[in-house]
């Protein structure tokens, strides 16, 4: 039975900001990505100038897909979903806008500071202290105004999405509080808390949970309530969902170690990491089986729902990615992986097949919804948006195993006597085919978003302001 709620009006206006933000960001961190992509096919693109360099553009593009775009699609849909299963107005609009002009802040003193060279040199935790500390003031108040939320909801219970944004949120912060603890020599240099391998463990127990909480938990809170919307079906099952959200924050907290086998970390400590990798394999099915077999008796709407497409074909590279993370964890099969462009096959398939489609689906869901629209302008250019993206993440990751196989063979490889087979520059020269390849499947994925920036501008500019506001205040919501 659905309810009608008063004209409460949830806070549509910071989801609607966050939403647009998302594609904003994620046209420049995949543009970006290309360009960089396209470096190591031309290098002569670095222009000789110390910005444009791979090494500063790199991390550049890494914090703007990771943070400003999955940031900026996290923060909205988690701020519409805990309005609407809580069928209640954000605690407080002033703190929700605080999070997005201060995500957004943080955001641009990255696109500042990274080509300028300013960096702490931890893998997704580049930014000095003055920015890191911003973040952490934003992301406190995100907490306050999530968890505040929930506190004054107006329904019993709290739908299993909010348990994976609360984790998500929780875990968050404390990773980035405690691996960025330092100590500032000056306004944009530190030095790290932490030495040696100790430093080593603690950033690999951020960035490996970066990935975990981040780039995963958060997104199944997604996962959870859109699947289930689009689809038209209650969520499979129930119960598995709360086995998998328990499972998955016991288990995922222990993998940081396997980034560094064969390094100066313990290898008590590394087989830890490597065990519980390979745990983290169940509850990771779990959850993709959960969400594909929602769709029980309503397979045939991928015929015609390009977004039910996005959204399941992001759960099957989800199911995909998190089988090979287990099995690259593997201390023999690390031996071949490591340092290889294996590797970089590997977080595609996560961020570009997981990630960025769940979220696309996500925000075409979203936009209508907010702007008083019956759909998106075009369901053609939805589809066009699914194929590239789709073609675009299958030749990323296919061309990045084959260089990253051909990598860890060529530098294992050794002569009757003991010396290299290969030089480095010989496996280098292998992997330039896989790198223009590599180049064009980013191309086709980041050619899709700007088909996504049109059909949602089209979207927003046919709204109708007064449409959108009475859509937001006279919310139906069915039982969740």
């Amino acid at each position: 039975m659905s309810t009608a709620i008063s004209p409460t009006a949830y806070n549509y206006k910071v989801v609607r900001q966050f939403a647009i933000m998302t594609v904003v960001w994620g046209i420049l961190g995949m543009g970006l990505g290309v360009f960089i992509a396209s470096q190591l096919v031309w290098p002569e693109l670095n222009f000789d100038l110390p910005w444009t360099t791979f090494g500063r553009l790199r991390p550049l593009h890494t914090n703007l897909v990771i943070f400003a775009f999955g940031g900026c699609a996290l923060f909205a849909t988690s701020y519409y979903v805990v309005q609407r299963t809580c069928q209640t107005r954000l605690i407080s609009d002033s703190l929700a806008a605080f999070t997005f002009w201060g995500w957004q802040a943080v955001i641009v003193g990255a696109i500042v500071t990274l080509p300028m060279g300013f960096t702490t040199t931890k893998e997704y935790a580049e930014l000095e202290w003055p920015l890191a500390i911003l973040l952490a003031i934003v992301w406190v108040t995100y907490g306050l105004v999530f968890f505040g939320t929930i506190v004054k909801r107006k329904t019993k219970h709290i739908y299993v999405g909010n348990w994976f944004y609360g984790a998500f949120i929780v875990v968050t912060a404390m990773l980035h509080i405690v691996n960025h603890a330092s100590l500032p020599v000056s306004f944009f240099k530190s030095y790290s808390a932490y030495s040696g391998a100790t430093d080593a463990m603690i950033q690999w127990w951020y960035g490996h949970n970066a990935v975990g909480f981040f780039l995963t938990t958060g997104f199944l809170g997604m996962m959870y309530y859109f699947v289930p919307k689009q689809a038209e079906r209650p969520i499979y099952s129930y119960r598995l969902s709360i086995v998998h959200f328990w499972a998955l924050i016991t288990l995922y907290i222990w993998a940081g170690p396997h980034h560094l086998h064969y390094t100066a970390l313990p290898d008590w400590a590394q087989s830890l990491g490597m065990a519980m990798s390979i745990i983290l394999l169940a509850p990771s099915w779990g959850g993709m089986i959960n969400g594909m077999m929602t769709l029980s008796g309503a397979w045939h709407k991928l015929r015609t729902d390009p977004i039910l497409r996005f959204l399941v074909v992001s759960l099957a590279f989800y199911g995909m990615s998190t089988f090979e993370g287990p099995m690259m964890a593997i201390k023999t099969v690390n031996s071949l992986s490591h340092y290889t462009d294996w590797t970089i096959g590997h977080v595609h398939a996560g961020a570009l097949g997981w990630v960025a489609m769940i979220s696309i689906g996500a925000i075409y869901h979203m936009i209508p919804k907010l702007f008083g629209r019956a759909q998106m302008h075009s369901t053609g250019l939805i589809n066009t948006h699914f194929w590239l993206a789709t073609i675009g993440t299958v030749l990323y990751i296919a061309s990045m195993w084959v260089n990253g196989i051909t990598q860890g063979l060529m530098w294992r490889a050794i002569n009757d006597d003991g010396t290299l087979t290969y030089s480095f520059v010989e496996a280098l020269q292998a992997s330039h085919p896989g790198f223009i390849v590599r180049a064009l499947g980013g191309a086709f994925f980041a050619s899709g978003m700007l088909f996504m920036a049109y059909n949602v501008y089209r979207t927003v500019r046919a709204s109708d302001p007064a449409e959108a506001e009475a859509a937001a205040k006279i919310a139906v919501v069915g039982a969740h």
